[in-house]
């Protein structure tokens, strides 16, 4: 287990990410994690983490590739522990930081699944019928067309307070990662969907007041800690719905839903700068991933709809030109 001083460290920087940084719950959980798996197999060998050089960050990097961990995990412990000695030698504690010049074994760039756009048709419309009360049908239509029309990160959807809706805006704040806001507009589909639920919720909140339960402030009331619907509640419900549309719930999740924004966004000429301030995206790089699932549908049309590619008719060469 970590000693004394690994776990003070550890927390300390726990600490400082959430002060300074704003880090979110889960990252810092996915931080915690990480250093503790380290401290342990440092304290394995004798060592710890003020006394741990470079060679020791190598050899652990070694220790998971062995265990078989994915490379994007060994990446990410990497950067946690790259952190965390940043963060020991701004406090004083070490003079250098042993893993500020290992490159690690880096993250592989996969394609992110997306949907086509008579595929999302098709969950919104099975979305709208689903639940067995009215309520239940309104609430869950105004999440799948606030998803697909905004591209909102399931925690953003969920979380949102009913403030941030009032009014029938066409463009509503939204508070992502580390806390910083951004404008996103909504769809019509999405304003109409929004104005159903919001009577239907306000009728039932009415109901609430009367019997002596307290208010909500969520747009999505629900039975979690924090009085939201969870990610997991809603995590389910998108498969729910996938199933009843006709689609292969492996293939359908929330994350998926905002791929799909993106490159339907794109695929009808949106500005890829715009795509990122709409994703909340801090750098442009992790947006043009989509450009690449973009690639791959320009290529799908040419295969299916260029002359050359026609399997079924042969190309025929006209009569040579003098020219």
């Amino acid at each position: 287990m970590a000693t004394a001083d690994n776990s003070r460290w550890i927390s300390a920087f726990l600490d400082a990410c959430a002060a300074d940084q704003g880090a979110a719950e889960n990252t810092r959980l996915a931080y915690g994690r990480d250093l503790i798996d380290f401290a342990d197999w440092l304290a394995v060998q004798g060592s710890d983490l003020a006394r741990a050089d470079r060679a020791a960050v190598e050899s652990y990097l070694v220790h998971c590739d062995a265990q078989g961990l994915a490379r994007a995990t060994r990446a990410r412990r990497l950067s946690s522990i790259r952190q965390l000695y940043r963060f020991a030698v701004q406090e004083g504690w070490r003079p250098d930081n042993p893993a500020l010049r290992l490159t690690g074994p880096g993250r592989a760039k996969s394609l992110p699944g997306t949907l086509s756009e008579d595929e999302v048709a098709r969950l919104l419309a099975a979305a709208r019928k689903r639940g067995r009360r009215p309520q239940d049908r309104l609430r869950d239509t105004a999440l799948f067309e606030l998803l697909y029309a905004t591209g909102l990160r399931v925690s953003e959807l969920v979380g949102l307070p009913i403030a941030a809706v009032r009014g029938d805006p066409r463009m509503i704040l939204v508070r992502g990662k580390g806390g910083k806001e951004r404008m996103v507009p909504l769809s019509a589909p999405a304003r109409q969907a929004l104005a159903d639920w919001l009577a239907q919720r306000d009728a039932m909140e009415d109901a609430d007041r009367a019997a002596g339960r307290p208010a909500s402030r969520h747009l999505f009331p629900g039975d979690g800690q924090d009085g939201h619907l969870t990610r997991q509640y809603f995590h389910h419900l998108v498969k729910d719905v996938a199933v009843l549309a006709g689609l292969s719930p492996a293939r359908v999740t929330p994350h998926v839903l905002r791929h799909a924004f993106a490159t339907h966004l794109l695929a009808h000429g949106a500005d890829l700068r715009v795509i990122q301030t709409l994703l909340g995206h801090a750098d442009v790089a992790t947006t043009e991933i989509y450009t690449h699932v973009l690639d791959d549908h320009l290529q799908d049309l040419v295969l299916t709809h260029h002359p050359l590619a026609r399997k079924d008719k042969p190309h025929e060469p006209g009569p040579l030109s003098d020219a």
